[in-house]
């Protein structure tokens, strides 16, 4: 029986979504392409979610496409992967529930991709990144022309990109790409406890915050005050609103429900 290339587990409210073709460096196929926009499409009507914790099964976090698949049936792939791939990072980055990318060891083509869309990077020591496209003669997907840029500037962008060169991991941090390193011993456990430091947190709040940063570099400062007003708006007809100002007048750690 094989098994599922996308395996879900939940700790408490924190969900982890873990890529499981460890005997191909978790490298994507149409099949876990699909099985993925499922769980993306599962994650987004599930409002118990409160962070998102997304890491590889194996050896590598991800090795980019499966190039045998790819060059298997080239006139398919956008439909049979690009097309599922896009449509579940439009549904991760419309969650309220924070994204956390814990990678290690290699970190290639789409896995890099993915990795721009969460909100919070872990990596172990000894991680190498590569953006790679330009290797095989293929652009970019997954949102990574977008993010990139957005990320570590235009200038490196394009340099990432177009040269296909490695990134340690301390480059990558320079870089921003990822936000901490760590012994790969206490990988899994430091990023499911920022996970759960997350999940603790207002969650709704947090959705509107992350939503508002994102979109920040694609309006005028007139709209995005005005988006920002919004935002506020809803965020004080929330429990965790009233939650959060009662614990600050009881000088006590607040207890959120993420509603």
């Amino acid at each position: 029986m094989q098994e599922k290339s996308i395996i879900l587990s939940r700790d408490k409210a924190v969900l982890e979504l873990r890529l499981n073709r460890p005997d191909f460096l978790n490298a994507i196929n149409a099949d876990m392409a699909k099985s993925l926009l499922a769980a993306c499409q599962d994650i987004a009507s599930d409002r118990s979610v409160r962070a998102l914790l997304i890491s590889g099964q194996g050896k590598a976090f991800m090795a980019g496409g499966d190039l045998n698949a790819m060059q298997a049936n080239p006139e398919g792939i956008g439909k049979n992967i690009i097309d599922p791939l896009h449509q579940a990072m439009l549904l991760l980055t419309a969650q309220d529930a924070p994204i956390i990318a814990s990678v290690h060891s290699r970190v290639a083509g789409a896995g890099v991709s993915l990795m721009l869309n969460a909100d919070f990077v872990m990596a172990a020591q000894g991680t190498r990144f590569n953006l790679a496209y330009v290797n095989i003669g293929t652009s970019c997907d997954c949102g990574a022309s977008f993010l990139l840029p957005r990320v570590v500037g235009l200038r490196h962008a394009l340099e990432i990109a177009l040269l296909g060169q490695s990134l340690e991991a301390d480059d990558a941090k320079r870089l921003s790409l990822i936000n901490h390193i760590v012994p790969a011993a206490a990988l899994q456990a430091e990023s499911m406890a920022l996970a759960q430091k997350i999940a603790n947190g207002p969650t709704f709040a947090m959705g509107q915050m992350r939503r508002l940063l994102r979109q920040s570099f694609e309006t005028d400062y007139e709209s995005q005050l005005n988006a920002e007003k919004k935002a506020f708006q809803a965020c004080v007809q929330s429990a965790d609103f009233k939650e959060g100002v009662a614990a600050f007048f009881e000088k006590r750690p607040a207890q959120y429900k993420g509603l």
